[in-house]
């Protein structure tokens, strides 16, 4: 007989649950490792035909562990599980495992499409590069607004220029200077980090054909790229390029109830940091004329009906559309032609 599991997993036990012929038969813990869970569902469930658990921060390592284990592993969207799991009247690991199991048994649940550790290296060195820039700018910041207080203005400046200024500015303070040059210290170190994963973003970029393919694009880096080909993977994940908006979260929400019916903001789905670049790249295309293509005309009269902005994430959104289509195709961005596909 066909047993069906759920899995509710925290970082350090997860709450299983088992259920066969519409019956729960049994419910526990286990540490919260693939290896442990494997043995466990060996033993309490030998004909498994699901094992369900929601996405999360384990999501990906449990995911590919459990079927290195042999285990038909599924992960499904949280927020479609939520809704299910809301309806028990108490809030406990074990109901949630209780209801994961359920949600298998029946089949109501959405699956995700889990990403390879590949993507996710890719992934998380983007991110990483990200984040060290974000801290040198906050680091920055933090100088300036510090050495206000003492009358010390920093000019606009960057890199090798900006701790030219402040080394001059905290010449002969030995009062500020033992505060201020360990920050300083500190933001030099993160800038040569930040670099260091900058070389490597760029030099896996020209390794890969897809990511040189997104680079024809005028405006589009080595970031950007790799970005988008390690959220895609592959694009026959995507039936149609067109459905690239939605799924990275750049198309207007709408509300329909009876005679009420509305189109709201954009439903920032999906990859958060992604719809970042992609914004950030439209707004490269419209304001620099070295970018001239027919995506950025299009964009410019867009801009004249409905603001900058607005007309910013569309041509976000149609860029993201174009490049799934060049995967797919295979062919380099031509500025003349490409912008209406």
């Amino acid at each position: 007989m066909e047993q069906y599991i759920g899995l509710d997993v925290s970082m350090k036990e997860t709450a299983v649950s088992i259920r066969r012929e519409g019956k729960r038969i049994w419910r526990g813990k286990c540490a919260s490792n693939p290896a442990a869970l494997a043995k466990l569902v060996r033993k309490r469930a030998p004909h498994a035909k699901r094992v369900v658990f929601e996405t999360g921060p384990l999501s990906v390592w449990f995911f590919h562990a459990l079927k290195s284990e042999g285990l038909p592993a599924i992960c499904i969207d949280a927020r479609h599980a939520k809704a299910a799991l809301d309806m028990a009247p108490n809030k406990t690991d074990a109901n949630d495992a209780d209801g994961l199991a359920h949600l298998a048994e029946i089949g109501f649940f959405r699956e995700v499409r889990v990403k390879g550790f590949e993507s996710m290296i890719s992934r998380t060195r983007v991110a990483a590069r990200n984040r060290l820039v974000r801290i040198s700018v906050e680091l920055s910041n933090q100088i300036r607004g510090l050495m206000k207080t003492f009358g010390l203005i920093i000019p606009s400046a960057k890199g090798g220029k900006f701790d030219e200024h402040v080394c001059r500015s905290l010449d002969g303070r030995n009062d500020l200077a033992p505060i201020m040059m360990p920050i300083l210290e500190a933001w030099r170190s993160i800038r040569i980090r930040a670099a260091e994963l900058g070389r490597q973003l760029l030099a896996d970029a020209r390794q890969s054909q897809a990511c040189q393919l997104l680079m024809s694009i005028p405006g589009v880096g080595a970031i950007t790229a790799t970005a988008f080909t390690s959220a895609i993977e592959d694009p026959a994940n995507l039936k149609k390029s067109r459905s690239v908006g939605a799924w990275i979260g750049l198309t207007t929400r709408r509300y329909q109830s009876g005679e009420i019916d509305y189109d709201g903001h954009i439903s920032r789905r999906g990859d958060a940091h992604l719809r970042g670049l992609l914004y950030e790249e439209a707004t490269v295309i419209m304001t620099r004329a070295a970018a001239e293509s027919d995506l950025r005309s299009w964009g410019l009269k867009l801009r004249e009906k409905i603001g900058f902005k607005r007309a910013a994430v569309a041509v976000a959104r149609k860029l993201a559309v174009i490049m799934h289509a060049m995967l797919v195709s295979g062919e380099f961005f031509e500025r003349k032609a490409t912008a209406t596909a």
